[in-house]
């Protein structure tokens, strides 16, 4: 059964390897919201902050969670480097619609992030 996993500012569809107490160790499947760029407790914010670059969980990446963060997905699982590909065009196309200095700072994370993902995966982003 799969399942949507929220972890830290990204969504993505998992499916639970191992039950160990209450914790459940997952598996990434697929993207469906990639994770913010900058720094999470200081949202939108690009002065004295570190401003991060965030890539998302890897295909296959293993987390432990428990089962209060995680519901259902009731939907046939997109390819992993698909779903990545389409959640980083849509936080692009979101950052390309604002005109500010924390849109410009996370556009520029995006297009290091597609060089980079470009490499791992092998695919033109």
């Amino acid at each position: 059964m799969l399942y949507q996993f929220p972890h830290k500012t990204g969504q993505y569809v998992v499916e639970v390897i191992e039950e160990k107490g209450d914790q459940l160790l997952v598996k990434v499947v697929a993207v469906l919201r990639h994770p913010r760029q900058g720094d999470l407790h200081n949202p939108n914010e690009v002065e004295n902050v570190f401003f991060h670059e965030r890539k998302a969980l890897s295909q296959f990446e293993k987390r432990y969670t428990t089962a209060q963060f995680l519901k259902p997905y009731n939907e046939a699982a997109p390819k992993y480097v698909e779903s990545l590909k389409t959640a980083l065009y849509e936080l692009e196309d979101k950052m390309e619609k604002k005109d500010n200095a924390y849109s410009e700072q996370a556009l520029k994370c995006i297009e290091q992030l597609k060089i980079d993902y470009s490499r791992q995966y092998k695919m033109n982003f």
